[in-house]
């Protein structure tokens, strides 16, 4: 599984946070990677496992991260689709070293341009801009 495919899968996975309680989250989790679509070798699992706990333990900061940067929008006001990408991408520039920010950049906006409307990519690029 590709870095672009392990990076879609957390997306997917992250995305039921706006769905459900931080209680509930470790039974989706589960109930994510039992589905056949999702489900990949165990070693992928883990390692978008881990990550998506991690994101999950910073997500008032990236929040408040994002509510601070981005001027007459909140994430209250957000597109659940570009609030999940901008919470990875910020994860992904702020905490992970192991991605360049312009990589980070990039796949946030190819996963805007799938899953997000037509606006998408233009608003999550203008926001990740301020971060880079």
């Amino acid at each position: 599984m590709s870095r672009r495919e392990m990076r879609e899968q957390l997306f997917k996975l992250l995305f039921r946070v706006e769905f459900n309680s931080r209680e509930e989250l470790a039974e989706q989790e589960a109930f994510f990677f039992e589905d056949e679509e999702n489900g990949s070798g165990q070693k992928e699992n883990a390692a978008i496992s881990e990550k998506f706990n991690k994101i999950i333990e910073k997500l008032e900061g990236i929040d408040q991260s994002l509510n601070e940067k981005v001027q007459g929008w909140d994430t209250g006001r957000m597109g659940k689709v570009d609030l999940t990408i901008l919470r990875l991408a910020v994860y992904e520039i702020v905490f992970d070293e192991e991605i360049p920010t312009s990589v980070a950049i990039n796949e946030a906006v190819e996963l805007a341009k799938k899953f997000g409307q037509d606006s998408s990519p233009a608003f999550v690029n203008g926001v990740l801009a301020k971060f880079a």
